[in-house]
C-alpha cells in the first residue's frame, strides 16, 4: 500500500505545475530564473520552470499525502524535493544544449523521483532496492501518462 501512496505523492508533485499550466495557461506563469542566462549564455532553467508551479505543487502534494494517510509533512518534502529533482534536470538539459520542454529520457524522470525518495527515505524506513523499484516504476508511469495527458490535450508534447 505504501508503494501506491508515494508513486501517488511523486505523481501529484510532478503533475500539479502541468495541470495548473493547462489550467490558467500564462497566467502567473513567472519563470523562476527570470530570464537569467548561466555562464554558458544558456537558460538557467528555462521558462516552462514557474514560481507558479513551484509554489502550489509543494502544498498540494502535502494535501495530497494528508488523504492518503501519510504525514502533511512527508508530502511536503516529496513535493519540495519534486521540484528541486525538476529544476536540477531543467538546468543539467540546458547545459546540454536540450531545449525547454525538451525530452531527455532518463534526466526528465530520475531526479524528480529519486531526490523524493531519497529525502523521506529514512523517515519511512525504505530501503534503496525499494527506492530504486520505485523511481522506475515512476519512469514508466511518467511516460505512460505523458502521452495519455498529451492525448487528452492537457500536456503540450506527448513526454
Amino acid at each position: 500500500m505504501l508503494t501506491f501512496k508515494l508513486l501517488f505523492l511523486l505523481l501529484a508533485a510532478n503533475g500539479v505545475p502541468i495541470l495548473l499550466n493547462k489550467g490558467l495557461g500564462e497566467r502567473l506563469a513567472w519563470p523562476i530564473d527570470g530570464g537569467a542566462c548561466f555562464l554558458d549564455r544558456r537558460p538557467l532553467f528555462g521558462s516552462s520552470k514557474t514560481w507558479r508551479g513551484l509554489i502550489a505543487a509543494i502544498p498540494l502534494t502535502g494535501l495530497a499525502a494528508a488523504g492518503v494517510g501519510l504525514p502533511i509533512g512527508v508530502g511536503l518534502c516529496i513535493g519540495g524535493a519534486a521540484m528541486l529533482g525538476d529544476l536540477f534536470s531543467s538546468f543539467v538539459k540546458r547545459r546540454l544544449g536540450v531545449p525547454s520542454s525538451g525530452m531527455a529520457f532518463g534526466l526528465d524522470q530520475i531526479p524528480e523521483s529519486l531526490f523524493p525518495l531519497l529525502v523521506v527515505r529514512v523517515e519511512l524506513g525504505l530501503e534503496l532496492t525499494y527506492v530504486a523499484a520505485l523511481v522506475a516504476t515512476f519512469v514508466f508511469l511518467d511516460l505512460v501518462l505523458s502521452r495519455i495527458l498529451f492525448q487528452l490535450r492537457i500536456r503540450q508534447r506527448p513526454y
